[in-house]
């Protein structure tokens, strides 16, 4: 059994924590993407023809939106909830109250998907100033975000809790993230890759998000919506995943 309530404590106490660190939290979230987004829109872009039948700025935004979800959650799902759980045992101080902890894991889930909602938030704020899409786009784009935030969140905190140090989340950025962000579709179409590395992009969780985005960009709503089953199913894999690891290392730590 599940005591929402206290999920929801879990999640609160994060937030009251960080609005005190709020503004540079978002600005670290938010510049870094925009300036690559400026950068290679606009200043590769304009060297560029159409890419997937559209402007290269165009085409970049919206994978850049993706891109934006995982790194704002998974960096929220690696090292501040390691610093909770391992560092500044946050966690078991939480857990000497009637808190379990698989409650706690799911309240650092809620906390990093808010998070990477946020700061998705105001990625799409940026596209809009832009001119990148329309305000259809802009609304429906920001629940697809939402889950996808859900999902690496869910995918990041698996790493979290095999983690021994903070060193080690250089394997998942270097051997993971990094693959992903170049690999999905987020830069340039998969279909230029060579076929055996294509095959293996198409099925990475960044891919389904990106696809996903530019469907909804293309007013395509039922292929977008289709892509999110996908993203769905990592999330829970991912989760439950995480519940199981987290469990199994606490236990072991006795």
């Amino acid at each position: 059994m599940i005591n929402w309530f206290a999920v929801y404590r879990v999640w609160a106490r994060n937030s009251l924590v960080w609005r005190k660190l709020a503004v540079p939290s978002l600005l670290g979230n938010v510049i870094d993407p925009v300036m690559a987004l400026l950068a290679f829109g606009l200043g590769l872009g304009s060297m560029l023809p159409r890419v997937g039948g559209l402007p290269y700025l165009h085409y970049l935004a919206v994978g850049a939106l993706g891109v934006s979800a995982m790194n704002a959650a998974t960096f929220e799902a690696l090292y501040s909830a390691f610093s909770r759980m391992h560092v500044q045992k946050t966690w078991n101080g939480i857990m000497n109250t009637p808190v379990r902890l698989h409650e706690v894991v799911l309240g650092e889930w809620a906390w990093a998907a808010t998070k990477s909602a946020i700061s998705t938030g105001l990625m799409l704020l940026v596209v809009a100033v832009l001119g990148v899409g329309t305000p259809s786009f802009w609304l429906m784009a920001w629940p697809f975000l939402i889950v996808a935030g859900a999902m690496f969140s869910a995918l990041a905190l698996c790493v979290n809790a095999k983690a021994p140090g903070y060193d080690f989340f250089m394997f998942y950025f270097t051997l993971v993230v990094t693959p992903m962000t170049f690999l999905s579709g987020a830069f340039f179409p998969r279909d230029r890759l060579p076929d055996w590395l294509h095959a293996v992009a198409e099925v990475l969780p960044l891919s389904f998000v990106v696809d996903a985005l530019r469907a909804v960009y293309q007013g395509q709503w039922l292929h977008g919506v289709s892509m999110l089953f996908w993203v769905f199913a990592y999330m829970v894999a991912g989760l439950a995943l995480a519940v199981y690891l987290t469990r199994k290392r606490f236990v072991k730590l006795g």
